[in-house]
């Protein structure tokens, strides 16, 4: 459990960029490194996230920490992977964030933001080479990047996830995907009986004013909407909790989260400081694992036989359909947010090949990266 929950939070402070750049660290963490899990089974479960509501990459590195330790592997590679972040969103909500204006640190802030246009790149080149073998996988890949490029939205995202695996079905299922002695599909459902009383509760306790279970019915009924995470959480956090707090006092809360490293989905942790003054503490608390909730009861439901499940010749036709789908995601988040917010000039884009270069020659560990573009960011902020 200390090697699951250290690894997470190693990944939990340095982790720049939002949920595409995440899916790269974990896979170059986990997959490349570490070799924990091959590269099939971390894109099932990529695959799996994008189905479930909730904070896609959260969804991922809580599947690494159940498939490497168990129910306990899978909260300590949650705790170790949001601690970081909860705890600084958490200190800037009760104190003052001026030292984020030092020249310095919004240097480093930037080099880490060309890291992460190096990572997510390198993670879609692989996963390409991986999933977009056959000439359906790549016109899917492309079709993806193109209507989410144009159409960004929660719609188009679902809409082409759902065309993704019908054609996978239709056109990528292989009669060998499936074996006599393959074990049966077994459903935990006591997880989604949870998940129903969370709803059920949620709807009681929406309605019971200035109390810490009004702020776990706001979070937890936002985290069980979020499809695909990361920026997704912010226009449903808006309308839940935006009436009891400051536009300007939101959107601070909301640069801050994009800030800093680990999950976007830790704005809550601010927002939750802010709407319960009597103990900022306990209201960071519960507004955090209320939104973190949700996504990970429905995860338990599958994730337990989601090797079964994918065995099965439809099922594997549709994964394959929407990992081909995945890698067009991580493409067009590759453009926006992640390309567009970091390189602003000539030479942001020069630093990006050299990372890149690097990466790709020398293989050098994840956290020689992190300081070097860390560096580089701040020390070019002062010329």
């Amino acid at each position: 459990m200390w090697q699951i929950f250290s690894r997470f939070l190693a990944l939990g402070l340095i982790s720049f960029g939002g949920p595409a750049a995440h899916i790269g660290y974990f896979r170059k963490a986990f997959v490349d490194e570490l070799q924990w899990l091959d590269n099939k089974q971390y894109s099932s479960f990529v695959a799996l996230s994008q189905f479930m509501p909730g904070p896609g990459s959260s969804q991922v590195g809580f599947a690494i920490g159940y498939h490497r330790g168990g129910l306990l592997g899978g909260l300590a590679a949650f705790l170790g992977f949001t601690l970081p972040s909860f705890l600084l969103l958490f200190l800037f909500a009760v104190t003052s964030a001026q030292w984020l204006q030092l020249t310095t640190v919004a240097g480093a802030i930037h080099g880490l933001k060309l890291l992460a246009v190096v990572v997510v790149a390198d993670a879609t080149l692989s996963m390409f080479t991986q999933f977009c073998q056959r000439k359906t996988a790549k016109i899917l890949m492309a079709a993806t990047a193109v209507a989410i490029i144009l159409m960004p939205s929660l719609l188009i995202q679902i809409a082409v996830l759902i065309v993704a695996a019908i054609v996978g079905v239709t056109l990528m299922t292989r009669g060998d995907s499936i074996t006599p002695d393959s074990p049966a599909i077994e459903l935990d459902y006591r997880w989604l009986a949870l998940f129903i009383i969370g709803i059920a509760a949620s709807l009681y306790l929406i309605n019971q004013p200035d109390s810490l279970g009004q702020i776990f019915a706001q979070f937890y009924q936002v985290g069980s909407l979020v499809f695909g995470g990361g920026h997704v959480v912010l226009p449903l956090l808006e309308t839940s909790v935006g009436e009891y707090i400051t536009p300007d006092r939101f959107l601070t809360g909301y640069a801050l989260a994009q800030a800093i490293p680990g999950p976007m989905f830790t704005l809550a942790t601010f927002l939750g400081a802010d709407l319960w003054l009597e103990s900022p503490i306990l209201g960071a608390i519960v507004a955090t694992l209320a939104i973190f909730l949700p996504g990970f009861l429905l995860m338990l439901v599958g994730l337990k036989s989601w090797h079964s499940i994918s065995q099965r010749p439809a099922i594997a036709g549709a994964i394959a359909g929407v990992n081909a789908a995945v890698v067009g995601l991580l493409l067009a988040a590759l453009y926006q947010p992640v390309f567009t917010s970091a390189v602003i000039m000539p030479l942001d884009m020069a630093l990006v090949i050299i990372g890149f270069s690097l990466l790709k020659v020398f293989k050098p560990s994840l956290v020689w990266l992190v300081i070097g573009f860390a560096a580089m960011g701040s020390g070019l902020s002062m010329l």
